[in-house]
């Protein structure tokens, strides 16, 4: 009976609601490694998580059963929880709606783990926003700017 085999590399990126800087760094790493354990926890592959204060990078080798949305889902809800389970932060944390998701080759892991385990410094020259909508572009999808994260200026 033949198998069936697969390779799928994909980047998500999601956001702090209202793109607040919460994500301190005396805090983060262990944030990252909890989001690696979701991903794991749901039987795919976390290659490397990474972010800055208002952001992440879930860079995930994905098993073809498991739909793009659900694993995102789940990461943002199981690591909503336990922030606010760990009082990591005053009042209620929240990810904002919605997220990016981009997909690579498998030549390409290196350079993807490189960028998101390189996150603090690309942010001491270039913005979350900038970084964002230059993923759109070069991915070539078709976005409105006033449906994007909600921005603060």
């Amino acid at each position: 009976m033949p198998g069936t085999y697969s390779k799928i590399y994909v980047q998500y990126v999601f956001a702090v609601s209202g793109r607040e800087n919460l994500l301190h760094k005396k805090w983060r790493e262990e944030l990252f490694k909890y989001i690696a354990g979701i991903i794991k926890g749901k039987n795919q592959k976390p290659i490397i998580v990474n972010g800055y204060l208002d952001h992440v990078h879930a860079f995930v080798g994905l098993q073809p059963s498991m739909p793009i949305s659900d694993l995102v889902r789940d990461i943002k809800n199981n690591s909503s929880n336990f922030i606010n389970n760990q009082r990591y932060v005053p009042g209620r944390f929240r990810w904002q709606e919605g997220y990016g998701v981009f997909s690579y080759s498998h030549s390409q892991i290196e350079n993807v783990y490189n960028y998101i385990e390189n996150q603090e410094e690309h942010h001491k020259t270039r913005t979350f926003r900038e970084e964002y909508i230059e993923f759109l572009k070069e991915y070539g999808i078709e976005f409105n700017e006033k449906y994007l994260f909600n921005w603060l200026e």
